[in-house]
């Protein structure tokens, strides 16, 4: 079945930063006026990763089967298919918001309440959207990139997209307000053991990892734009900051550093948006 994914990331989902960033750099990086402060909430949110959120998230690991975690991953992005129906009908991406609701309705119907991904195996696919892609569409700037305590990897634009997003998602709704929030804990737990094994893509991948985080995030953010836009890809509003070679699991770059972006801050964002992927 297939597996949110995040970024997240661009998320995601999405308490965002994998692992630590190197130390401080002296002047801000091109591209990155906030460099400074960008750094000290990486660290700060990779501190919360290493000491709360990633030994959680292995303990569920280890007690919860995979098939289990796989059903849990399931049900929460059947439900961020409502809110991405929305998003992608706002940007005039008719046909697949139309895709997004009969993914909705096959999950729910047949995959008893989204605990089986029947649409993917209909050929129906994921797709991924949020209230920041949407902005970007209409060609509102991303501003500077911004890593938020506890979310993670960020634009100015997409921060104030997190809002509508919280209200868009279905989540928020659940009364009593426990249960929702209980709904939205076991979705962080669970995204953020999805992604543990992100960390190793960090690892090998990136000497600084705070500069790989933010790349990898914002070239996706930029490609998913591009992408609500019929455009080709294109990197030209990043075109200060320097671009990797990131891997690709067949649906968009880097989904993994993206989602390694912060492992944990991804998780978070996911959680509070319930949407992206």
């Amino acid at each position: 079945m297939q597996t949110i994914r995040i970024r997240h990331a661009a998320l995601a989902v999405a308490a965002v930063a994998a692992l630590s960033g190197c130390a401080t750099v002296q002047t801000p990086t091109k591209g990155d006026p906030l460099e400074g402060f960008n750094r000290t909430m990486y660290k700060f949110n990779d501190t919360v990763d290493t000491y709360a959120l990633k030994p959680v998230a292995k303990g569920y690991q280890y007690v919860v089967p995979q098939p289990v975690r796989d059903s849990v991953t399931n049900f929460f992005s059947n439900i961020g298919d409502v809110y991405i129906a929305a998003n992608n009908i706002v940007q005039l991406r008719i046909a697949d918001g139309v895709g997004d609701i009969m993914r909705v309705v096959i999950n729910t119907v047949f995959g008893v309440g989204g605990l089986f991904d029947v649409a993917t195996i209909a050929k129906l696919p994921k797709h991924t959207a949020d209230f920041g892609i949407t902005m970007g569409r209409y060609g509102m700037p991303s501003g500077p990139y911004l890593v938020l305590p506890l979310l993670g990897p960020s634009t100015l634009r997409d921060t104030a997209g997190l809002g509508v997003d919280y209200v868009g998602n279905p989540l928020t709704y659940v009364k009593p307000d426990g249960l929702s929030w209980g709904l939205f804990g076991v979705n962080l737990v669970n995204t953020r053991a999805n992604l543990l094994g992100a960390g190793d893509v960090l690892d090998a991948a990136a000497l600084d990892k705070y500069s790989f985080v933010r790349n990898a995030y914002l070239q996706r953010r930029q490609m998913l734009i591009d992408n609500a836009r019929g455009e080709a890809a294109t990197t030209s509003s990043n075109d200060a900051l320097p671009k990797y070679d990131l891997p690709d699991d067949g649906a968009a770059p880097a989904p993994a550093a993206a989602g390694a972006a912060g492992a944990a801050g991804t998780a978070g964002a996911a959680a509070v948006g319930g949407a992206t992927a």
